[in-house]
């Protein structure tokens, strides 16, 4: 491994996951700081509310477009890393430079797509009469630029898994600085309006794109995208897919569950219910986020040593991914339970809103400090290379637990809006402590036998 970067295979653990983790957290918490202020810019427009209710109806068709780039980003970067530990970097550029065409061709395809049938699809989202413009108008320019989106977050991954943690934040923190600037200055210098707004994120993307792309082109890059390799094939390319379903289902499915248990609340809360929902959501990206950028920084490490066949160094790295996520959602769930008002405040202070909220969060997050486990054994898993497991564990939590728990406790429980948010942290709980089974089982079967044959081989060659 070139010292350009860092040795995955030798440096001090503790050292490389905080390395790779520090710009990983501070890219996601970049990145949700520039949706926040997306939001505030949208929401003090005239008719701000409408605004921007048509541009939240848009958000599901946004998620399923970033859920692409995940689909092959995540998917390839971990066997990309693997190759790497086995010394294999030709195999590595294969993956890579598949992974990039097959970007661009999912990029034209979800435009054209997306473009035709965008209106239907809104209304079926829940646009109105006086919502349904602002939508068009958002998600109309949003997806001209579907090509940068892909290739800014999908080929990130194969930065960050090289190594190259600070280049992969300076990509999200390029676009999130020029999105920032230019909101303002189209919003409401040119007068655009939601265009404005959909237009700052295409420019910034394309920018953010090109960084991605000189650097994988470039000198720095330890592999490169090469044309020898750009034309896709299907044995290079089903392995990528099978790892990439389980990041895809879980990006793409978020919008099922918020529809979910926002038109639940609605039924048996109000409007009141709904707007707590809204800042639990809120502070929900705020505590996975940090536990998110930990588990992905030691994604690069874990893979790479598992490829190298250094079984001790991934059981290092795994350990220490999981005490500091575990560590971190109990200290955030302790919080939430004593504090909770502190955390509604943040968001707004009326105190219809701040009472039920409150007491809301109490019940919501309830078994959010078994998230950490959730979150470090789960990128393991892809870290791993194994589809199977982590498309079933991305089932589990949101489709298999939580949204039939929203339908189910109500019929049982008196308190139907306590019941539809009690679903919450029982499938937290429940989906955590399977993924630690899961894990457990996987490492008993899978590590030690690889390690002790890979100190027999030891061994056998010092004999």
């Amino acid at each position: 491994m070139s010292k350009v970067s860092t040795d995955l295979g030798k440096d001090n653990i503790g050292k490389l996951l905080f390395q790779l983790a520090t710009p990983a957290i501070i890219a996601q918490l970049v990145n949700l700081l520039y949706n926040i202020v997306d939001r505030i810019f949208i929401g003090r427009m005239q008719y701000g509310d409408i605004a921007m209710a048509g541009v939240g109806i848009a958000s599901p068709i946004i998620l399923i477009i970033s859920a692409f780039s995940s689909l092959i980003g995540m998917g390839g970067a971990p066997l990309v890393a693997i190759k790497m530990g086995e010394k294999d970097n030709r195999g590595a550029e294969k993956i890579m430079s598949n992974a990039f065409s097959c970007l661009i061709i999912l990029s034209i395809i979800l435009t054209i797509l997306f473009q035709i049938f965008k209106e239907p699809m809104l209304w079926k989202f829940g646009a109105s009469e006086a919502t349904i413009k602002y939508s068009i108008d958002y998600l109309g320019i949003y997806l001209i630029g579907t090509i940068f989106v892909q290739i800014a977050l999908g080929m990130n991954s194969f930065i960050n898994t090289q190594g190259f943690a600070r280049i992969g934040m300076t990509t999200v923190m390029i676009g999130a600085i020029i999105n920032i600037i230019l909101d303002p200055i189209l919003i409401y210098g040119f007068n655009m309006g939601v265009k404005g707004a959909a237009t700052a994120t295409v420019i910034s993307q394309s920018v953010s794109a090109v960084w991605v792309l000189k650097f994988l082109f470039g000198k720095k890059s330890i592999l490169k995208i090469r044309r020898e390799f750009i034309i896709p094939k299907l044995k290079i390319m089903l392995p990528v897919l099978g790892l990439g379903i389980a990041p895809f289902i879980m990006q793409s499915t978020e919008s099922i569950v918020l529809v979910t248990l926002n038109s639940r609340l609605q039924m048996f809360g109000g409007d009141l219910a709904v707007g707590a929902m809204t800042i639990m959501s809120s502070i929900m990206q705020i505590i996975t986020m940090p536990a998110t950028g930990l588990s992905q920084g030691s994604q690069p490490i874990i893979s790479y040593n598992f490829g190298a066949k250094q079984i001790d160094r991934v059981k290092k790295t795994f350990k220490l991914c999981i005490s500091l996520c575990f560590s971190y959602t109990t200290f955030m769930w302790i919080m939430l339970m004593i504090v909770p008002k502190l955390f509604v405040k943040v968001f707004n202070n009326d105190p219809a809103l701040l009472g039920i909220a409150s007491w809301s969060i109490k019940v919501y997050f309830a078994g959010i400090f078994m998230f950490g486990i959730q979150m470090a054994c789960q990128q393991t898993f892809l870290a791993l290379g194994q589809a199977k497991i982590s498309l079933f564990l991305a089932l589990l939590r949101k489709i298999f637990l939580l949204v039939p728990l929203v339908f189910i406790l109500p019929n049982f429980i008196d308190n139907k809006l306590f019941a539809t948010l009690l679903s919450e942290p029982i499938a937290d709980v429940v989906a955590a402590a399977t993924t630690a089974i899961c894990f457990v089982i996987f490492y008993k079967k899978t590590l030690m036998n690889i390690e002790k044959e890979f100190n027999n081989e030891k061994n056998n060659v010092i004999n």
